[in-house]
C-alpha cells in the first residue's frame, strides 16, 4: 500500500526519486500520510508546486515520501506512521482522514505533523485552538462535514418534493463523527425532511444503499465526505444516475466528473505547503503556526447531469452558482 511513484495523470512526473534510507537522509524529506490513493489525490502535485514556489524542488533539495491506505480506521495507518517516523522525516502532512492525524501523533511528539483534511481539529481533539495549537501539530481544516446541513438546503431549493433524503457516509468511529450525523438529521428535520442515514464501511456497501434509497422512495442523496467514498467516486456516480436520484457531493471534482451537484469549501493545496511545510523546513515550529479554516466555498451544478435527470434546476440555483457546466 505504499507508493514512491505517483504515476502521471493529475499533472506529474512519471516516477519518483529514491528517498534515502532511514537514518541520516542527505536532504529534508515531506512525509505524506493520507486516505486518498495517489491516482485519486492531487494532493503531492499540488504540494510540490508550493515547494517549488519557495525554491525546494524535489530530488535536488528536498523529497517526499507519499504513504496511504485506504481505510477509515487509526489502526491502518499506524504501521505507515511508524515507517515515516523511521525514516525520520522532517514532517509529515496527513491529508484525506482525521485517522490518519491520529495515527502520526502516536506515532510521534516530535516530528511537526501538519494537518490538511476535512475535520474540524478542535472538535477531534487534534489541537487545543485555531489560533494556538499546541505541542507538533498544526494544519488546514476544510470543514467538509460541517457543510452538510448546507447542502441539505441546496438539495430541498432543488428538489422541494423530495420528503426522504439518504445521507451517505463512511464508518463512523468516534463521538465526533457521531455528533456530525445527529446535526445532519436535526437540520432535516427543520426543514421537514426525512434523512436517512446509509452507513458503508467498503465500496462493497455503495450497491445495497442506493437499493435502500430506491426501496424507501428517497427523493434525493447527500454525500458527505470519507475516503471510500472519493476513492470509489466513479461507481458512486454510476449509481446515482442509473438509479436516477439527485444527489449533491462535498467536492467539486464529483460535479466535474458527472455528479449533478458540489458545494465544498475553496482549498488552495500549494498554499498549504507555502505556509507550513516551508516555514517548518526552515525551523518553524508548528505552535507558531495558527490552524487555518476556509474562507470561500464554492457550489458547482452539472446541468448536463440535471438534463439527463430530467430536472429543471431553478434559476435562483443557477445565479448563484459559482461555476455552472453546460
Amino acid at each position: 500500500m505504499k507508493r514512491r511513484a505517483f504515476i502521471a495523470g493529475l499533472g506529474g512526473a512519471a516516477a519518483w526519486p529514491v528517498v534515502a534510507r532511514p537514518q541520516q537522509p542527505a536532504i529534508p524529506v515531506v512525509g505524506i500520510l493520507s486516505a486518498l490513493s495517489p491516482d485519486a489525490s492531487p494532493v503531492v502535485v499540488a504540494f510540490r508546486k508550493g515547494l517549488e514556489e519557495a525554491g525546494y524542488i524535489e530530488g535536488k533539495n528536498v523529497a517526499i515520501e507519499y504513504h496511504w491506505r485506504d481505510t477509515q480506521s487509526s489502526q491502518g495507518f499506524r504501521e505507515l506512521a511508524a515507517d515515516l517516523v523511521r525514516r525520520r522525516v522532517a514532517v509529515i502532512v496527513t491529508y484525506g482522514s482525521v485517522n490518519a492525524a491520529f495515527a502520526a501523533m502516536a506515532a510521534t511528539s516530535t516530528i511537526p505533523i501538519v494537518v490538511a483534511g476535512g475535520a474540524d481539529p478542535v472538535r477531534y481533539g487534534l489541537v487545543d485552538s485555531l489560533s494556538h495549537p499546541v505541542g507538533n501539530v498544526t494544519g488546514v481544516t476544510f470543514v467538509l462535514d460541517e457543510l452538510a446541513s448546507k447542502r441539505l438546503d441546496l438539495m430541498r431549493e432543488l428538489m422541494p418534493q423530495a420528503a426522504t433524503v439518504g445521507y451517505l457516509i463512511g464508518d463512523q468511529i468516534g463521538r465526533a463523527d457521531q455528533e456530525l450525523t445527529s446535526n445532519m438529521i436535526a437540520a432535516g428535520r427543520s426543514l421537514g425532511r426525512d434523512v436517512i442515514v446509509l452507513k458503508c464501511r467498503s465500496a462493497e456497501d455503495f450497491e445495497a444503499a442506493f437499493a435502500t434509497l430506491v426501496e424507501r422512495s428517497a427523493g434525493a442523496l447527500v454525500v458527505s465526505a470519507f475516503p471510500t467514498a472519493y476513492n470509489n467516486r466513479t461507481k458512486i456516480l454510476a449509481l446515482a444516475a442509473r438509479h436516477k436520484i439527485p444527489t449533491i457531493y462535498p467536492q467539486s471534482q464529483y460535479a466535474y466528473e458527472g455528479g449533478l451537484m458540489s458545494y465544498s469549501p475553496v482549498i488552495n493545496l500549494p498554499q498549504i505547503a507555502v505556509d507550513y511545510i516551508v516555514p517548518i523546513l526552515k525551523g518553524a515550529k508548528p505552535a507558531d503556526l495558527p490552524v487555518q479554516r476556509p474562507t470561500k466555498y464554492q457550489l458547482v451544478i452539472n446541468l448536463k447531469t440535471a438534463k439527463a435527470l430530467g430536472l429543471t434546476v431553478p434559476l435562483t440555483l443557477q445565479v448563484g452558482a459559482d461555476e455552472v457546466i453546460e
